[in-house]
């Protein structure tokens, strides 16, 4: 029988609906009756892409006998945790305070009052890797509640201070931005980095888009060679990686080796966005023809696989698994590889890492293990044979691939991501120059604003014709952020304008009049234990990193000193952070790079493609619309106008004198 998910939107508590567990979704009606019967509630968190989510639910919740037991001395709340990131985030402070670390599936046990007083991730059904069964835990953590209360509550008072203070979020001295801090974050990155296979530290391996951003920049700003040949390396890596879908493009989350070779196969619309944006920056610099090929390929994924029914709106990820096994549509057997090639094709096999005992489990993850002119040297062989193998296996095993079952899709559209997507539309429209990148994304951009906004109201969640939550910090910080890049890109007023009036909103419904920082949650949102100033980064940007990127561009191009000089304060607080942790601060680092730059803004009647590619020039350029000059004879009569918050420069007009003046170090 199911029990009360069945009717959510969410995939992850859909999936969840036919466990004998008796789950609620996030809402007062379980803490209401925890209150009335005195029992603690477990809150876990996870997500529909998440592997080891699906192995807990079939090791445990799914058992007959433990969902009982949770039953009878528990009240069962599952949450999706990118439905509702400002709940997992709160209980992902106290995780990690219990535990030292965190991840997905999450468990909080929490009084009826939503405080946490016990959790962790992934357990057991058998006590395993040094730690206490599933059915332990719920044990002990009954006999507890029932035989020393008063010992929990103090617990879970002191959490409740401990979560108080990390939900301030900031604290630290301001610095200002200066050659030593920026050479100081560089090193000590740099510090972390792999020298050998990219990316930094050791497996698990995330792409660190933020931090490969940083170094990218440090090499257009201070022409650091050491930044960029780290960037370069790692990026090259990923993209010759079994991260990255070497057949139909897009990256997996996180690679479990320390090579990028065995990835956790899920893929998250966030994470591609991101690259895509990293991409566009690192092919700017370099024209590498390679960075070209993966982000025209990631976007052709994202396009093809995560797009909505309706043609605009893009789906959150692809699941892990596939007949529940995981990677299972993406990797090859060598039986699989003689059927569906038809021959062994050893060429391309050698190219693509592919051997008969596998190189992951018994089966071959698709990677490019030589080039094509290493293979044609071992075997003898002209290049451009190599070449005609590798593409006669590519259109074969696509073509076998395809008639695989397919990963699950979570088909919810995530605001924040959509808008996320949408930055990497428009800047692989300014990247590669193409026109049909900067469509699309004009065109999705009227698809959120038409269906996650409701007034002036946004939200955070659309599927199936509802959109549902409020709108989350994040939400509103990418969107404005998306919509100040259209209006680089496009020449049209009303994306800044747009952006304009969401920023007014922002400051309204999520500002903290305590500090210069911004809540997570909006100043309606009633059904959380408390409000959260996040400013680390997590897999994005951190949100109010977004808002004062956003309020200095904004600040700077409409003459509003206050939200200039309020996204310069947040920047120089978070200085010290950066300086120390990098990684950890990656867009901050980024803000104050460019921030040590000096902002300009020019204004031009010219193609705006060919303006936004300012951007990436040293002068550290925002290109804005010139529709508001149009009644301004000076800006009919001059081509070109840069500007800073002080004064616009005199006009010119040639785009030689522009590039002279804005392409100085």
């Amino acid at each position: 029988m199911p029990n009360r998910l069945l009717h959510e939107h969410s995939l992850y508590l859909r999936q969840h609906a036919h466990n004998p567990v008796d789950w609620y979704p996030w809402g007062e009606e379980a803490f209401a009756r925890a209150r009335a019967e005195n029992k603690p509630v477990l809150v876990s968190i996870g997500y529909a892409a998440c592997h080891w989510c699906h192995v807990m639910e079939r090791e445990s919740f799914e058992d007959e006998d433990t969902a009982r037991y949770m039953n009878a001395h528990f009240i069962c709340i599952k949450v999706d945790r990118e439905e509702r990131p400002d709940v997992d985030s709160i209980y992902m402070d106290a995780v990690q305070a219990i535990s030292g670390s965190g991840g997905w599936p999450m468990n909080v046990f929490v009084t009826p009052d939503k405080i946490p007083f016990y959790g962790g991730t992934y357990f057991p059904p058998r006590p395993a890797y040094g730690r206490a069964s599933w059915m332990q835990v719920l044990e002990r953590l009954h006999e507890l509640w029932m035989e020393d209360q008063d010992a929990i509550q103090q617990q879970a008072a002191q959490m409740q201070n401990y979560l108080a203070q990390a939900a301030a979020g900031t604290g630290y001295a301001p610095l200002s931005p200066d050659v030593a801090l920026l050479d100081d974050m560089t090193k000590q990155l740099l510090k972390i980095a792999d020298k050998k296979y990219g990316g930094f530290s050791r497996a698990p391996k995330f792409p660190g888009s933020l931090a490969l951003s940083f170094l990218l920049d440090r090499y257009r700003f201070a022409q650091d060679e050491a930044a960029l040949q780290q960037a370069v390396l790692s990026l090259d890596k990923m993209a010759a990686g079994g991260i990255y879908d070497q057949l139909g493009g897009g990256f997996a989350r996180y690679s479990t080796d320390d090579q990028w070779l065995a990835p956790h196969f899920e893929k998250m619309l966030y994470d591609n966005a991101l690259l895509v944006l990293t991409y566009c920056q690192a092919y700017e610099l370099t024209a590498h023809e390679r960075y070209r090929q993966v982000i025209e390929e990631t976007i052709a994924f994202v396009n093809r696989e995560l797009k909505g029914a309706d043609g605009e709106g893009f789906y959150s990820a692809l699941d892990a698994d596939s007949e529940g096994v995981e990677g299972k549509f993406y990797t090859f057997t060598w039986q699989e590889w003689l059927e569906a090639c038809g021959e062994p094709l050893p060429l391309a096999a050698s190219h693509f890492g592919v051997t008969k005992a596998g190189n992951w489990e018994g089966t071959n993850i698709l990677h490019l293990a030589q080039s094509p002119e290493a293979v044609g040297r071992a075997a003898g062989v002209p290049e451009t044979a190599v070449l005609n193998e590798i593409a006669t296996a590519r259109q074969r095993l696509w073509q076998s691939r395809e008639k695989r079952v397919r990963p699950a899709t979570d088909d919810k559209v995530l605001l924040s991501w959509n808008a996320l997507m949408n930055l990497a539309l428009s800047r692989a429209a300014i990247a590669l120059q193409d026109e049909n990148y900067l469509n699309q994304a004009q065109n999705h951009m009227q698809w959120l604003l038409r269906h996650l906004q409701v007034g002036e109201t946004l939200y955070h969640v659309w599927r199936q014709g509802e959109a549902r939550i409020m709108a989350h910090l994040d939400d509103a910080a990418f969107l404005i952020q998306a919509l100040l890049q259209l209006a680089a890109a496009s020449g049209q007023n009303k994306w800044l304008e747009a952006a304009r009036i969401k920023t007014e909103q922002t400051l309204l419904h999520f500002s903290d009049e305590a500090s210069l920082f911004f809540f997570f949650t909006d100043k309606n949102q009633q059904d959380v234990p408390l409000r959260k100033i996040e400013v680390q980064d997590g897999a994005t940007p951190a949100a109010n990193g977004l808002m004062a990127h956003n309020l200095m561009v904004l600040g700077l191009v409409q003459a509003k000193q206050e939200w200039l000089g309020r996204g310069q304060a947040m920047t120089g607080s978070m200085a010290a952070a950066a300086r120390q942790y990098p990684y950890t601060f990656g867009y901050w680092c980024q803000l104050l790079q460019w921030e040590a730059a000096g902002w300009q803004y020019l204004v031009a009647k010219e193609k705006p493609l060919r303006l936004a590619q300012l951007a990436q020039l040293p002068g550290n350029v925002y290109a804005m619309p010139a529709e508001k000059q149009a009644a301004d004879s000076s800006f009919r009569q001059a081509g070109y106008y840069v500007c800073t918050a002080a004064a616009c420069r005199a006009p010119m007009e040639s785009w030689e004198e522009i590039l002279a003046l804005v392409n100085k170090p």
